[in-house]
C-alpha cells in the first residue's frame, strides 16, 4: 500500500459521516490541498447533546441543526454527498453508497452508534431511543401525548398510568431527560390543566449500575441522585428491567420483581456501534469490542491499513487509558482535528505522533441551577455547574446563529420557566381514548399500524 506521500496529487479523501467527528476533520481540511469528499444521510449537522430539550419541549431541531452545506461552504475543495455508505472495499479503495462508488486515498469513517436494547429489539417501539432528530420529536410527542390523554382519563389508575414515565438508565442522557421532565410537570405545566394535577406525576430513573452517572466521581453521581430527588425524581440503582410489554415495565432489584404500569417508557440504557463497524470488520479483518466499536491503531487507524481511519463514537481507543474513551463530543473534535492533522502532514511527507486525547472535563444536567461538572482538577455541581454546563453547550454549537437562538430561548425559559416547542406532531396528534375487546385502555399510538383519527 502507497503512503501518503506517495499518493498523486489531489489526494482524495472520503469522510464518512457529519457528527462532530467527521464534520471537524472536513473543516480543517477544508484549507488544505486535497480534495474531500463528506457522505451522510443527512443533510446537517445535529448537535446531540441538546437532544433531549428537543424531546421536552425547550428547544426546536432547527436550534441545534446546522445545513452541512452551510457548515463548508468556505471550503472549496470539499464535496457533500447526501447518500449511505453500504460497503467498503479496501483493495480498491472505494466506498460503495446507494448511489455510486467513490474512489479515495484516505477514507474517514465516523458514523456513530445507535440505540442496544441487549437482545431485546422489540422494546424499541414501546421505549424509544435519543439519537436523532426523528427519535426526539417522536419522544416529544409521547410525553406530551401523555398529559393530554390523562386529562381526558376519568378512571384513577389509568390516569395514574398515564402520568408515570419510565426512563431505563442513568446515564447521562437518561439523567437529563429526568431532571427535564420533572421540571416540566412540576413546574411548567402545572397550571395548563384543569381536571389533572400535573405534580401527582411518577418520574422513574431505572439504573442497573449500583449509582447514576457509573462514569462520574461518586460524590458527583450522589449530588445528582439528591438533586434529583428535589425535583421530585424517582432513582432506583441496582434494578435491571426484564420486560417491556403492554404498557407495563418489569423491573427486579435484588431478589423483589416490581411491575411499573406506565404509558410512556424512555430508552437511554445502552448503545451500538453502526453497522459500518462491522462492514470494517469482515473486509479489513480489524477487531471489535462487545458493543461493535472498532479497535483502532494509536494514531486512529486500523491494524494494516493505514490509510483508514475510524473517528467518533464508532472507535474504541483504548491506549490512553485501560478504559476506551467516552462516547462524548469532545473527543470525536478531537479526534476529527488529530486524524485531518496527520493528513496534512503525510501530504507534506512530514510524521504525526500518536493520538492523545486532552481531557475537558464531563458535564452533566439535572435541571435549572442544579449540574455536575468533572473537570478533573475541580469537581463542581449546583448551580456554578449549571453555568458551566451552559456556555460549554454554547461554545461547541456550529453556528453563530444557533449560539444566539439558544442563548436568547435559555434566557427566557430561566426567568418565566417556559417551554415554546412544546407541540405535538406527528402520527396520533389527537388523542382518542378506546377500550379494546379485554377492557385496556389504549390510544391509536398502542396499535402496531397508524390509524386515522
Amino acid at each position: 500500500m502507497l503512503d501518503v506521500a506517495e499518493q498523486p496529487s489531489p489526494h482524495r479523501v472520503v469522510i464518512v459521516g457529519g457528527g462532530f467527528g467527521g464534520l471537524y476533520a472536513a473543516k480543517m481540511l477544508g484549507r488544505s490541498s486535497a480534495h474531500v469528499t463528506l457522505i451522510d444521510k443527512r443533510n446537517f449537522h445535529l448537535f446531540q447533546p441538546l437532544l433531549y430539550q428537543v424531546a421536552t419541549g425547550t428547544l426546536s431541531p432547527a436550534d441545534i441543526s446546522s445545513p452541512l452545506r452551510g457548515i463548508l461552504s468556505d471550503s472549496q475543495n470539499t464535496r457533500i454527498l447526501m447518500d449511505e455508505v453500504v460497503d467498503v472495499d479496501p483493495q480498491q479503495q472505494t466506498v460503495i453508497t446507494r448511489g455510486q462508488q467513490l474512489e479515495y486515498d484516505t477514507l474517514i469513517v465516523a458514523t456513530g452508534v445507535s440505540h442496544h436494547y441487549f437482545g431485546n429489539d422489540h422494546w424499541k417501539t414501546t421505549a424509544p431511543g435519543l439519537k436523532t432528530v426523528e427519535d426526539a420529536l417522536d419522544m416529544r410527542r409521547r410525553i406530551f401525548m401523555a398529559f393530554e390523554a390523562a386529562e381526558k382519563e376519568s378512571d384513577p389508575e389509568k390516569r395514574k398510568a398515564w402520568l408515570t414515565f419510565v426512563i431505563v438508565g442513568g446515564g447521562p442522557t437518561g439523567v437529563e431527560l429526568a431532571g427535564a421532565i420533572a421540571e416540566l410537570a412540576f413546574n411548567t405545566l402545572k397550571r395548563d390543566f384543569r381536571t389533572i394535577d400535573t405534580t401527582e406525576t411518577r418520574i422513574l430513573l431505572l439504573e442497573g449500575m449500583d449509582r447514576i452517572l457509573p462514569p462520574y466521581p461518586p460524590e458527583l453521581s450522589e449530588k445528582a441522585a439528591i438533586s434529583l430527588a428535589k425535583l421530585g425524581v424517582s432513582v432506583q440503582t441496582k434494578t435491571l428491567v426484564t420486560n417491556i410489554a403492554d404498557n407495563v415495565v418489569t423491573a427486579k432489584q435484588g431478589d423483589q420483581i416490581e411491575q411499573i404500569p406506565a404509558k410512556t417508557i424512555l430508552w437511554a440504557a445502552g448503545v451500538k456501534a453502526s453497522s459500518l463497524g462491522q462492514v470494517l470488520c469482515d473486509r479489513t479483518g480489524v477487531g471489535l469490542d462487545r458493543v461493535g466499536r472498532v479497535m483502532v491503531e494509536p494514531d486512529l487507524s486500523i491494524s494494516g491499513y493505514p490509510n483508514i481511519f475510524v473517528i467518533g463514537d464508532l472507535a474504541n481507543y483504548s491506549h490512553q487509558t485501560e478504559k476506551p474513551l467516552p462516547g462524548v463530543a469532545p473527543v470525536a473534535i478531537q479526534e476529527g482535528q488529530y486524524v485531518a492533522r496527520l493528513i496534512k502532514g503525510r501530504i507534506q511527507g512530514k510524521g504525526v505522533s500518536p493520538f492523545k486525547y486532552e481531557e475537558v472535563g464531563s458535564l452533566a444536567v439535572i435541571g435549572q441551577n442544579e449540574a455536575v461538572v468533572d473537570l478533573g482538577f475541580v469537581k463542581l455541581s449546583g448551580a456554578i455547574a449549571w453555568f458551566v454546563w451552559v456556555f460549554a453547550h454554547i461554545y461547541y454549537l456550529i453556528e453563530f446563529d444557533n449560539k444566539l437562538i439558544v442563548m436568547i430561548q435559555w434566557g427566557w425559559n430561566y426567568f418565566t420557566r417556559n417551554r415554546g416547542a412544546r407541540l405535538i406532531t406527528g402520527e396520533g396528534d389527537l388523542i382518542k381514548v378506546e377500550v379494546d375487546t379485554n377492557g385496556d385502555f389504549r390510544t391509536p399510538t398502542d396499535r402496531k399500524s397508524p390509524v386515522e383519527v
